[in-house]
């Protein structure tokens, strides 16, 4: 469904603390295995430990690692470049104050791309996605302008308000989850709103 309506990158949710969507890796390995090229698949791992994160990519075989937990270290990244060269890093930043700025351009220059979020690693059960939730677009749109590489804005975005985030961002692409999801699942008519919505002139 997603692909069918033009989607770039399936976002592939395993196990998380909360948030919707997750799915065992063994969907996860299938999926990716038999999406054609060139769509991209995100693996969305909540794990922090070099070697549990690099076992997670490999055994699910995507073509893209996004880290959730903005509390990874560099470790991660060097451990990911060292054993599997040719997967792309996708790190969240967790945009909370100016401090996610700063902590942004640190990361910046250690991964292919950084995806800003409305999550909440620091809760009692930590949020690392599919809140629902809208972030200061004011940083993230800083984010955008000083970064070192592309960046994916997410957090909150609905048919109703995509086109306002990307004037205010002018994001290197959205990100989107509960905003197009009825009762936990992917709904096709808000998928084509917000698809229509995101390609609207004027």
């Amino acid at each position: 469904m997603a692909i069918a309506h033009g989607a770039d990158a399936l976002g592939l949710v395993a196990r998380m603390p909360s948030g919707p969507g997750p799915i065992d890796d063994d969907t996860i390995a299938s999926i990716a295995a038999a999406v054609p090229p060139p769509i991209a698949t995100f693996l969305l791992t909540c794990e922090t430990e070099p070697r549990a994160v690099v076992a997670h990519a490999r055994s699910t075989g995507v073509n893209t690692v996004q880290l959730v937990d903005d509390s990874t270290g560099p470790d991660v990244y060097s451990a990911l470049r060292d054993a599997l060269p040719a997967l792309r890093i996708v790190q969240v930043v967790h945009v909370v104050d100016r401090s996610s700025v700063d902590h942004a351009l640190k990361l910046a220059p250690l991964v292919d791309a950084l995806l800003l979020d409305s999550g909440n690693p620091a809760a009692a059960v930590r949020e690392l996605g599919g809140t629902g939730r809208v972030h200061d677009w004011g940083l993230s749109r800083e984010i955008v302008l000083r970064a070192e590489c592309p960046v994916f804005l997410a957090g909150g975005l609905n048919p109703s308000n995509i086109r306002g985030a990307v004037a205010a961002v002018s994001p290197f692409g959205v990100d989107l989850c509960g905003g197009v999801r009825t009762n936990g699942r992917l709904d096709g008519a808000k998928l084509s709103a917000f698809v229509a919505a995101l390609h609207a002139r004027g």
